[in-house]
Parts: C-alpha cells; structure tokens; sequence
C-alpha cells in the first residue's frame, strides 16, 4: 500500500493476497461504517479539494466523491496492482489515480484542502510515519485537515488482547505507534494542531480508531 525508505509492503503483506483485500476487509472490519463516518468527519464542501494516501481499491475515494459536497477527489498508492482493481471500479467516471510515495508526495505545497487515510500508516516504519505526515502538512492549505482511520490504542480487555497479535506479527514495529495510541503525538510533531482521537470500533484485528488534526493558519 506504502513505499517508504525502508521497504515497501503490499495492502495485505503479500502481493498474492492483493486479489483479497476488498472481502477480507469487509469481513474482519466495519468497513462502511467506519469509511461513512470518516467521510462525514472530514464535513466536505462543494470544489473542496481532497488527496486520499494509501487510496488501495478505491472504496474510501469514491465514497468521498459521490458525497453530496460534489467535492474532487485524487487518490495515490504505491501498489500498482491494487490501484488496476481501484480503476476497474468505475469505468464511466475514472477516478484520478497516482502511483506515488506517501514519503514524497508528488504535489505542489497548499494543493488540498483535506487527506484522508485509511489503514495505510501502521505499514509504515516510525521515521516514515512522519514523514508521511510532514508531507500531508506541506500539501495542505492553510487550515486544511487530515482524516485517518487506522489501528487504534486498545479501548478495552479483548482489544487489548488482538492488539498483541498485531504486534507479534512480522510487523509488529511498525503498528507500534498505532496501538501505543501515538498517532496524534506524531501529527503533533509534523507540525499539525487539534490532533485527536475522534471515534473508535471494535475489530477482530482491535481498536480501528478515527483520528483529525488541522494544519494552522
């Protein structure tokens, strides 16, 4: 999904796997709830301009741009093959798609007025985490914000409990941050404010958590 300096790792850790992110998704996450939710959290409105990182199979970009707001809509992935299944989504009205890095976003500064994000930061090292989120600082407007939805702090005992899975996973350093809850913290240090936890949902992989933050005036 994310190509960062130190290692690139498909949607579903194997690019084999790729043909089954949309069902598995669907079926081990709420994943119209929490994509619904995400879209009305980010309150769109109409020639707004809106970059989807990590975009996968297209499912969160074409909930964002048939939103009422009429908004326009990019979305970039690293994943070549994932974004073949997000353009075979809507022949008719094709969705404006990039191969490119999250790392180095290939945008001119101040391009959108709101990115969204769903579960593409825990791919990501801590350096490239940040990285990450300089480059959605630089690419927003002025009082622009950032949306993510993404492996959360656990909220309870049986989350808690998955959580560790997750870190025990070959991975595992990498959803670190998530899980320990640090993702404000690192919206914070890339210079965005307001960032906070604004819902979370139960999983069979634990918290799914939603998140905002907003770049200063």
């Amino acid at each position: 999904m994310t190509h960062g300096r130190t290692g690139y790792i498909p949607a579903l850790g194997h690019d084999w796997l790729t043909p089954l992110y949309d069902p598995l998704v669907r079926l081990t996450t709420r994943e119209l709830t929490f994509k619904r939710q995400l879209v009305a959290q980010a309150r769109l409105q109409q020639g707004e301009r809106v970059l989807d990182i990590g975009c996968g199979t297209g499912t969160l970009l074409l909930l964002l741009r048939d939103a009422p707001a009429g908004a326009w809509v990019a979305g970039l992935d690293g994943d070549l093959n994932i974004l073949r299944i997000a353009r075979a989504k809507d022949v008719v009205r094709p969705l404006p798609l990039v191969r490119g890095l999250s790392t180095r976003l290939p945008y001119a500064d101040g391009s959108f007025s709101r990115v969204t994000s769903t579960l593409m930061l825990h791919h990501l090292t801590h350096a490239d985490k940040l990285q990450t989120l300089r480059e959605v600082h630089r690419v927003l407007r002025p009082d622009g914000e950032l949306h993510v939805a993404d492996w959360g702090k656990p909220h309870n005992a049986v989350m808690r409990m998955l959580a560790g899975l997750l870190l025990w996973s070959t991975h595992g350093d990498r959803v670190a941050d998530n899980v320990e809850g640090r993702l404000p913290e690192l919206c914070g240090s890339a210079g965005f404010a307001d960032a906070r936890e604004t819902a979370h949902f139960s999983s069979v992989f634990g918290t799914l958590s939603l998140y905002s933050a907003r770049k200063p005036r």
